[in-house]
């Protein structure tokens, strides 16, 4: 496990779309190899797709062989509605780049058979060739997509009842009622996500410092779903300064003085440094 601490969230913002592009530039992907990414939704993540749009307005990156997976989708949320994972991910990227609708991928919450979506989002992923790189956030509590605390770290995609902390935590996107927010969700599991070749978390705020002290100080705990990915052999861990509030001093240190070897994962001559550095993880 490899945690990048940068100094702002705009950091975590530009640092995580700098190492998205190097990336998917890296796998080299054509008609016949797409890259396939997994994606969240959430304040945490905007800043990371803002990044990612101007790189390839500029030129600097295309998503034209590219796939995506989003982690979520609110249940009986018409796709419109403007707190959908639909319309943020549709508004807030995917109609901003040159990615192919065919190739956006995201659950249905109101399909007619809930779990026949899950198990078709899992076929889809496989037939896909498995996720090569799968982003993600963490909630206060530290679940990730909507594992709640106690989901199995082993679960697939899936129909979730939300838990009430992240049914409070959401109400602000409904005018402070939490009577609005959809109690339930489809989410990919823990284990959908363990199988992609790469995880990166994105965490910011002191709010979320709590969750990664447990995220990667203590053990493998399902009450902390975050937890899981320190059991992954590939996993990318991007904070601010804010979420290391709960960290020991003596395991900030350790890490900030990785932070030559980190940028190196996201220069552009850097290929033979990246393969070699996440093997050693």
């Amino acid at each position: 496990m490899r945690l990048v601490i940068c100094d702002t969230v705009d950091y975590v913002a530009e640092w995580s779309a700098k190492y998205v592009m190097k990336r998917i530039k890296d796998f080299q992907p054509n008609e016949n190899k797409y890259f396939v990414l997994g994606l969240p939704t959430g304040s945490t993540p905007l800043g990371m797709y803002k990044k990612l749009i101007e790189y390839n307005k500029l030129g600097k990156i295309s998503f034209k062989y590219v796939k995506t997976f989003n982690m979520d989708e609110y249940v009986d949320l018409p796709r419109d509605h403007p707190e959908s994972y639909h319309y943020f991910m549709y508004n807030n990227f995917f109609k901003h780049i040159d990615i192919d609708p065919k190739n956006v991928h995201l659950l249905d919450g109101n399909a007619p058979d809930l779990e026949a979506e899950c198990n078709e989002f899992e076929k889809k992923i496989t037939e896909a060739g498995g996720i090569e790189l799968f982003i993600g956030g963490i909630g206060p509590d530290g679940h990730i997509a909507f594992n709640e605390p106690g989901s199995s770290l082993v679960s697939r995609t899936r129909v979730k009842t939300l838990a009430q902390d992240t049914l409070e935590a959401n109400a602000r996107f409904f005018g402070n009622d939490i009577n609005k927010v959809p109690k339930q969700a489809l989410t990919v599991g823990v284990g959908t996500v363990m199988d992609s070749v790469e995880v990166m978390i994105l965490i910011t705020g002191s709010h979320k410092a709590f969750a990664l002290y447990k995220a990667i100080e203590e053990g493998v705990n399902h009450m902390w779903t975050v937890s899981a990915f320190q059991q992954h052999a590939r996993t990318l861990i991007i904070c601010d300064e804010d979420a290391t509030l709960e960290l020991r001093v003596k395991t900030v240190k350790y890490f900030k003085a990785l932070s030559v070897v980190h940028q190196k994962l996201i220069e552009e001559d850097g290929t033979a440094f990246l393969r070699r550095s996440l093997s050693d993880c």
